[in-house]
């Protein structure tokens, strides 16, 4: 459905490693890199996710956006949230199974440095 999604960040080389770090526990890579600009890749294929530098950047927090990435298993949730969380996130709702949304609906929520909110799941469908 979605080709590539794109957030603003208010410090590209601090958005980078923390974004290297939480992507790559999902098995993303760095695809494309401008000036301002830099993007990540499922490794074969799928949408892409962009930060962009914005010179001044507003986050509203909790308007009901977030960017939700696939998670190929549970265990990789987990990893997304410890690596998010040490590279400098702020919980938003830890690891663990969301029947609310799903039966095997299994989240994690962060905030980037920059406030948006992230997640990662993995939900497999019946």
């Amino acid at each position: 459905m979605f080709h590539h999604v794109s957030v603003g960040v208010s410090d590209l080389e601090r958005s980078a490693k923390f974004y290297d770090a939480v992507l790559g526990t999902l098995g993303h890579e760095r695809f494309r890199e401008k000036p301002r600009t830099i993007s990540w890749w499922p490794k074969g294929g799928g949408p892409a996710f962009w930060i962009n530098l914005r010179d001044d950047l507003t986050v509203v927090h909790d308007d009901g956006r977030h960017v939700a990435f696939e998670a190929e298993s549970q265990e990789q949730v987990r990893a997304f949230y410890e690596a998010a969380l040490a590279a400098g996130a702020t919980d938003d709702g830890p690891s663990g199974l969301r029947p609310e949304y799903r039966d095997t609906y299994y989240g994690a929520f962060v905030l980037d440095p920059d406030g948006h909110k992230l997640e990662a799941v993995h939900a497999p469908r019946d």
